[in-house]
């Protein structure tokens, strides 16, 4: 049975961490997620957990630790936050190729210039092409939740990728909030109490991972990842609904609010869901059909049940914490616009850049993009920057 404790969200990551029952942990501190390493160095100190803590000397050493320890074979964690992702991206990359299931949290923060430890999205963003099956999660129990199923899911032989769990610098990491705990017994009849790695790195069985890669074998090298990632979405489903029969608690894709008879809609990642959903309830008192998309999996991207979700709406509002400089918006938003190309839907689609370094997304902010979308101050197709309380 589960039991109801209130945590720090960040600590909600450790709990989970400790319940998967890792080998290692690489560790560098970085606001806004250095007390996640702080509570399981702590769990590992009081023998509570019975891992390897690796203190390394950048995140560029913590993500070469794990790909090292995962390699060999053990189930490996590691967080971090805005640059110190961005220090880790060439080792990112060598992570998925080798398809090495780490599982890394990540405390969204905001991306350089200035001394920002805010959040936005502008790290994982950044991030989004290095192959990593990427969840968004909300709150202290999406936290622990997707940070548990993320060790089944990577470690699956249909799989083998490194799972990224997103969530809010600050907003979610030093928030208290209510968490089901559950109890070992019952997390073992959902994930194994230790990896068990197909192909690794063995003294007794030689074998080299990552050597030169010719042209002659890159370029199906690169397909294989791309299959493989794109067909994740199968076990990520399967492994979501077999949590909920286990522990009561159902995760979808894409997580629909007010969306019956929606004609607008919302469709967000991450923390500001919960203001959007306020807003949407705002919004039908007042009478607007407005309802809400939560896109919880966006690496690989769920076209198919996207396509499925809007299809009954008129407008379709996609809100992005990060700018893509120099191109055509936000990330998402740029998504669906190429999703929409082909699909024969009569929608009006815009977008909105919002929460850039960690600025408030209110409720009056959501109302607003509703009035300019449907009264086409923001054209279908195009999207517009929130500045100080106004867009632009």
């Amino acid at each position: 049975m589960a039991r109801r404790i209130a945590v720090k969200d960040s600590e909600a990551v450790a709990l989970a961490v400790k319940l998967a029952n890792v080998d290692v942990i690489a560790a560098y501190p970085i606001t806004p997620q250095t007390h996640i390493v702080e509570v399981l160095s702590q769990m590992v100190a009081d023998g509570e957990l019975d891992a390897e803590y690796i203190n390394v000397e950048s995140e560029h050493s913590a993500m070469s630790a794990c790909v090292g320890a995962s390699a060999a074979g053990a189930r490996c964690f590691t967080a971090t936050a805005g640059q110190g992702l961005a220090l880790m991206h060439e080792i990112l990359f060598i992570a998925a190729g080798n398809r090495l299931p780490i599982v890394m949290a990540v405390a969204n923060r905001c991306l350089s210039p200035n001394l920002n430890i805010w959040g936005d999205q502008s790290d994982v963003m950044a991030s989004r092409d290095c192959g990593w099956i990427l969840v968004f999660a909300e709150n202290a129990q999406e936290i622990f939740d997707l940070t548990l199923t993320a060790f089944r899911i990577g470690e699956d032989e249909r799989v083998l990728l490194p799972v990224m769990v997103n969530f809010d610098g600050f907003t979610s990491t030093h928030v208290v909030e209510w968490l089901d705990l559950p109890e070992e017994e019952q997390v073992r009849k959902f994930l194994p109490a230790h990896r068990k790695a197909k192909y690794r790195l063995d003294p007794e069985h030689p074998a080299t991972f990552g050597a030169i890669g010719f042209p002659e074998i890159q370029f199906e090298l690169k397909r294989s990842w791309e299959h493989a990632l794109v067909e994740s979405k199968k076990v990520v489903k399967e492994v979501w609904e077999e949590f909920g029969r286990i522990f009561g608690r159902r995760y979808d894709l894409i997580d629909a609010y007010q969306m019956e008879d929606a004609e607008t809609a919302f469709l967000i990642m991450g923390g500001s869901s919960g203001t959007c959903r306020a807003a949407v309830d705002k919004l039908r008192r007042e009478g607007f059909k407005v309802g809400l998309l939560k896109l919880r999996l966006y690496r690989p991207f769920p076209k198919e049940e996207l396509l499925e979700a809007i299809k009954n709406l008129k407008n379709l509002i996609v809100v992005d914490k990060h700018i893509c400089f120099g191109g055509l918006g936000g990330p998402l938003f740029n998504d669906m616009r190429s999703l929409l190309y082909d699909a024969n839907l009569n929608l009006n689609l815009t977008g909105f850049i919002a929460g850039i370094g960690g600025r408030d997304i209110r409720v009056k902010d959501f109302e607003k993009m509703v009035e300019k979308t449907v009264k086409g101050e923001v054209p279908p197709g195009k999207y517009a920057f929130m500045v100080r309380g106004d867009f632009e």
